[in-house]
């Protein structure tokens, strides 16, 4: 019964797209399952099919006075639940370990969020058999059950949303906006996927050869390592682990030491909606051990990561050295940071401009991949600009997240401590406009003013340099030509934004400005799924596109024909692949989430 409903939602929602419409006369899905058996649920997931067309989840309007307080609410719930301990999740069994990881509150580090299990390199191996186990049969349950899990968890966030926002509050020091984004991400994610996974069931060969019949499936590669970062730790986490699972992959899931307890949360979520055992495994720990051991893994078909260039790098160094016993080439997914910029020239409004600059640079602390952290100014409205930057930042309130202060602590002492340092550099490299000093609060706390620096050359250390963090960079330029040399200047390539009126400038930009993300007349943050697939160039990453068309996760494309010519053609597809190498994604508008 829900195969065909499934059927049905891919007749009414995908046949007009001749890229993506069923073979004429049956269902690629009906036919699919002819050729690829299915097995039979151990669990109950209950089954759901979309409903209509991708839709982004709407933000939270806290200046409802009933929005808030419901938002308090929730977050004193949610206070009484801080500070429990969290089991490892190995093939849907717990596990306890002596060595522990506490999770603090950025805002109140005498505050634990939650106590974890610390894996260990051992846990590699027992955490791989189990997603092994869990493969065989996951990977031939229908594409339905597993959209059906994705929508059903993404049901569950969304009726819990407020606490999920608390959560997030606590362990990583988001403000309501940020958290509620985060939260509406992550149901963004899972109902997206949910109905990529049913687009690419779907799929056929671009043509039918005479005298044969083709087909194309998409089959998943088998056990995943996901690796997801602390500053995203709702969206990204569930977002690569939704993509993997929905497309029949396990999933060996080592979240960021700083933000454990969100994902155990997810897990739970995935469980509360059905998922067997085994599909996905829950195991903190280092990287340095438990991390490494799993990227190292001969069985490990793929790994997803988010986070630092060097760590980046360090997973694509070791994923691609063949271990013994192993029998295909690894898969990464890497996205790694940035050093993005927002070009403004001197044809636009001053205030319009600053406002996008600041919302870039200084929502939640700087600490966004996408952050910009250079302002690029041309020169006859430089001046103006850094004394009206200088105003809007003095108007910032830094604060305890809990009360929705518009900029709360950073992620850790050592995070604040290499931050401090940069500034220190800044002074000799530039004037001090604004901020760069720590700010001290009674409970504690990891808090640092919004630092603006002007007077900066291009190839200054904080003008190259990823700070992650409230420190911003700002460098005059003589014309927009020259503004463009600099923004290409570093070797990233995430996202970055023009403001300019003139049509000229913008064409060129979209064929000379090299990030995988770039916004006209709007701020560099603020992706939203579908609309803004995310991923960049050079040190920034693989230029995989998360929220965009095919999934952030590596499954084969295997080819069949039949007729007068038998046989089979094997293709590997990466799913978050496209066919011109550095998709760019561009985006006008005056957005500013």
């Amino acid at each position: 019964m829900l195969d065909e409903k499934v059927d049905a939602w891919i007749d009414r929602e995908w046949t007009q797209n001749p890229r993506v419409a069923p073979l004429p006369g049956f269902s690629s899905l009906e036919y699919n399952r002819g050729v690829m058996a299915t097995v039979t649920l151990p669990t109950s997931i209950q089954p759901r099919v979309p409903q209509g067309r991708f839709r982004n989840e709407p933000f939270t309007d806290f200046k409802s006075p009933e929005n808030a307080r419901a938002m308090r609410v929730a977050l004193e719930a949610v206070r009484g639940n801080l500070g429990r301990e969290y089991d490892l999740v190995i093939g849907g069994e717990r596990f306890r370990t002596a060595e522990k990881i506490r999770s603090l509150n950025p805002a109140n580090p005498a505050q634990v969020v939650g106590v974890h299990q610390k894996a260990g390199g051992a846990h590699a191996g027992q955490a791989m058999q189990a997603a092994l186990r869990a493969f065989e049969s996951w990977s031939r349950v229908s594409v339905g059950d597993r959209v059906s899990l994705l929508l059903g968890a993404a049901e569950i966030i969304r009726q819990r949303k407020l606490e999920f926002c608390a959560w997030l509050t606590y362990e990583v020091g988001k403000n309501w906006v940020e958290a509620d984004a985060d939260v509406g991400e992550t149901i963004d994610f899972l109902e997206f996927y949910a109905r990529e996974a049913i687009r690419l069931a779907s799929a056929t060969t671009p043509i039918q050869y005479q005298g044969e019949h083709n087909e194309l499936l998409y089959i998943p590669l088998g056990v995943g390592a996901v690796i997801p970062p602390w500053n995203f730790p709702f969206a990204i986490m569930a977002g690569m682990t939704a993509a993997s699972i929905v497309t029949g992959n396990t999933v060996i899931l080592k979240p960021s030491s700083d933000s454990p307890t969100i994902a155990a949360r997810f897990v739970e979520v995935l469980e509360e909606a059905g998922m067997p055992g085994g599909v996905v495994n829950f195991c903190p720990g280092s990287g340095a051990t438990f991390g490494n051991a799993v990227v190292e893994h001969p069985k490990t078909r793929f790994i997803a990561f988010t986070g630092s260039k060097a760590v980046g790098l360090d997973i694509h160094e070791r994923a691609a050295k063949a271990q013994p016993g192993q029998i295909w080439i690894k898969r990464t997914i890497l996205e790694m940071g940035g050093k993005d910029s927002i070009l403004v020239c001197a044809d636009v409004d001053v205030d319009t401009a600053v406002d996008g600059v600041v919302a870039s640079a200084f929502g939640f602390s700087g600490q966004k991949c996408s952050a910009c952290s250079r302002a690029i100014i041309e020169a006859p409205i430089y001046d103006v600009f850094v004394e009206r930057l200088r105003e809007r930042v003095g108007q910032l309130r830094v604060g305890d997240p809990s009360e929705n202060s518009y900029m709360g602590p950073v992620i850790n002492r050592a995070a604040l401590d290499s931050m401090l340092a940069f500034i220190e550099t800044g002074k000799k490299e530039g004037r001090l406009v604004a901020g760069g000093h720590a700010v001290s609060r009674p409970e504690g706390g990891y808090y640092l003013e919004p630092t603006v620096f002007a007077d900066i050359a291009p190839d200054a250390t904080i003008a190259q340099e990823e700070i992650f963090g409230p420190v911003l960079a700002v460098i005059k330029v003589n014309s927009f030509e020259e503004g463009l040399r600099v923004a290409n200047n570093t070797e990233y390539g995430l996202t970055g934004a023009l403001y300019t009126n003139d049509p000229g400038r913008l064409n060129q930009a979209r064929t000379e400005f090299h990030v995988g993300n770039l916004y006209f007349n709007r701020k560099c943050t603020g992706a939203m799924v579908g609309a803004h697939p995310f991923g960049g160039f050079n040190m920034s990453g693989t230029d995989s596109k998360a929220g965009g068309a095919g999934l952030p996760v590596p499954v084969h494309a295997s080819q069949e024909c039949g007729g007068e010519a038998h046989g089979q053609a094997g293709a590997d597809g990466n799913l978050k692949y496209h066919p011109i190498p550095g998709l760019k994604n561009e985006t006008w508008g005056t957005q500013q989430i």
